[in-house]
């Protein structure tokens, strides 16, 4: 693909990765669908979309460090199996990336810094956890193995415990054990898409040092914990029936997980190279559909 213009909107647009914003949606919509289930739709919509922008905001500054750093570490070379990077490819600057990296920051602080008002000044020690975190992931624990564990901290157990507690009414704040269930599944579901995309680049990882989880368990135990994650993520909803949410996973389990053992058969019958760019799609979508299913059961509930 070719970019006629440097730092032009294009490259920017790509740049940004929308496409991975599912990824920071799913999280607030079952955080936010469960609020509204136990409140009688009684909540706080500005928390609530005050959490979807911070979560955008922060998705995008994490592409952008992503793809900074990576650059400066070598690994989006040409060898590269999966989609291309702006500042490999020549799209955007190196000095304009770092700019974006630091506006993008600012500008996920103010947007999250109103969320006091809901909760306190202990949202401004997670707002500052998140940020320290984005660019730990890339520089340093994404190579270490690492990155699984922060996606079910930062895409699983963060946004959904802490939209459900501000958007409740202030005074009846709290996190249920409900919500700390469904916080788990939604981490395990969107690590399959970090699994997907790891398990793709194994050979490129294993040359440029990068050990990741599929590095260390290989690539037949990369598939045996893609299928496990979104297995057990429909098992824990389970749990949901005994909260009188019996929609909540029943639904999920008819939409979603027909769709993610389809994708793990594709996974299992390519296996290499960059057709599993295809996966990766897959994988997104069911992503997105494991999100909409889980937050349409909970209103139905």
């Amino acid at each position: 693909m070719n970019i006629e213009q440097k730092n032009s909107p294009r490259a920017w647009f790509l740049a940004a990765r929308p496409k991975t914003l599912t990824g920071a949606a799913v999280p607030v919509m079952i955080g936010a669908s469960l609020a509204i289930a136990d409140t009688a739709c009684h909540i706080s919509w500005t928390a609530a979309i005050l959490c979807l922008l911070f979560a955008f905001i922060m998705q995008i500054d994490a592409n952008f460090v992503n793809d900074y750093f990576d650059f400066q570490k070598g690994t989006d070379d040409e060898q590269r199996l999966g989609p291309k990077r702006a500042c490999a490819q020549g799209w955007v600057t190196p000095r304009a990336m770092r700019l974006a990296i630091g506006l993008t920051t600012l500008l996920a602080c103010a947007v999250g810094l109103p969320l006091v008002l809901f909760g306190g000044w202990p949202m401004v020690a997670v707002g500052a956890l998140c940020v320290v975190f984005c660019f730990l992931y890339t520089t340093h624990l994404s190579y270490v193995g690492m990155g699984d564990l922060l996606v079910l901290l930062f895409f699983g157990l963060v946004p959904v415990c802490l939209t459900y507690f501000l958007a409740l009414p202030i005074g009846r704040q709290t996190v249920t054990w409900e919500c700390l269930v469904a916080a788990l599944a939604c981490g395990l579901i969107i690590d399959t898409l970090l699994v997907v995309n790891n398990y793709r680049d194994i050979d490129n990882d294993r040359r440029t040092g990068k050990r990741t989880l599929i590095v260390a368990i290989g690539a037949k135990g990369g598939r045996a914990l893609y299928l496990a994650l979104g297995i057990v993520a429909c098992l824990l909803g389970c749990a949901f029936c005994f909260f009188g949410h019996l929609w909540a996973f029943l639904i999920p389990l008819a939409a979603y997980l027909p769709l993610h053992l389809s994708a793990y058969l594709a996974m299992k019958r390519i296996n290499k190279g960059a057709a599993l760019n295809r996966v990766l799609g897959m994988t997104a979508r069911n992503m997105f559909v494991y999100g909409l299913s889980v937050t349409l059961g909970f209103l139905f509930s």
